[in-house]
């Protein structure tokens, strides 16, 4: 069976109990700096591997500095195991020092499961009208692994027409044809440009905490990922993740705090 680049990437090896392995792909990074979705996907695999359950149902990761291609080690301390829910403190540690620290809780939930009531999915142009950053060019990090679709409303500020709301929108897969789970729900709630780039923001916007939840599993095929915002003060901004399947289910949530870029 094929293994796709992300699955390898964001692989985890247990060498003891509570302590695994990982090398930090370049791939999955801007520059030295590692996207801080593909660093939780990482800490995911671990949680799940030390769990009886297989959905990462709330993660609470706190980044305390950014992560670097290359190795790396994740510790894993059990918190409660339980029937339907296990939850599990997290280190991803590099050069002997945390990056991110994390609460994981784990749960089971059914593929099948109708929702009760749901909120609407934000409706995107077509696919084939919306804007991407172009891929082929070399090896540019991680927009070469994944494949995102912009709604062009909202990416003026690409050039020099920020929109001046807190908004991005775009459709989401992996370039590796993988489809959508628990590790790339992880990878995606972080994967679209800072909402606070169309307000004038500019620069790297380095996430200081972020906290998301898984609600479903994924149906194969694009997901939808709409990301918003109510403040940007004081070098501070939030961002509001939601994330829909091909089907259109809400199949994660996510907020983060981040502080706003000031460029190079």
């Amino acid at each position: 069976m094929r293994v796709s680049r992300f699955a390898k990437a964001s692989a985890v090896q247990r060498v003891e109990e509570g302590r695994y392995q990982v090398e930090l792909d370049p791939g999955f990074g801007f520059g030295e700096i590692i996207n801080g979705g593909y660093l939780m996907a990482v800490l995911v695999r671990a949680a799940v591997d030390a769990s009886p359950h297989e959905h990462p149902m709330a993660t609470s990761a706190n980044f305390l500095r950014p992560g670097r291609p290359g190795p790396a080690e994740v510790w894993v301390e059990s918190r409660k195991t339980g029937r339907t829910a296990t939850t599990a403190r997290l280190s991803l540690v590099q050069d002997g020092r945390p990056a991110v620290d994390a609460t994981i809780t784990t749960g089971t939930l059914d593929p099948e499961a109708p929702p009760t009531w749901s909120a609407e999915a934000l409706r995107l142009p077509p696919i084939e009208e919306c804007l991407t950053f172009d891929s082929g060019r070399g090896e540019r990090g991680f927009a070469d692994q994944v494949d995102m679709r912009f709604d062009p409303a909202m990416m003026g500020w690409l050039d020099g027409r920020p929109s001046g709301r807190l908004e991005q929108a775009a459709y989401f897969r992996l370039r590796d044809g993988e489809e959508p789970d628990g590790c790339s729900l992880a990878l995606a709630i972080d994967a679209l440009p800072p909402v606070v780039l169309n307000t004038g923001g500019i620069g790297w916007a380095p996430t200081v905490e972020l906290t998301w939840y898984m609600r479903a599993v994924p149906a194969p095929g694009w997901l939808t990922v709409h990301g918003s915002g109510h403040l940007v003060s004081d070098g501070w901004f939030d961002e509001e993740v939601e994330i829909w399947d091909s089907a259109g289910r809400l199949v994660a949530q996510g907020r983060q705090l981040a502080r706003v870029g000031r460029g190079k």
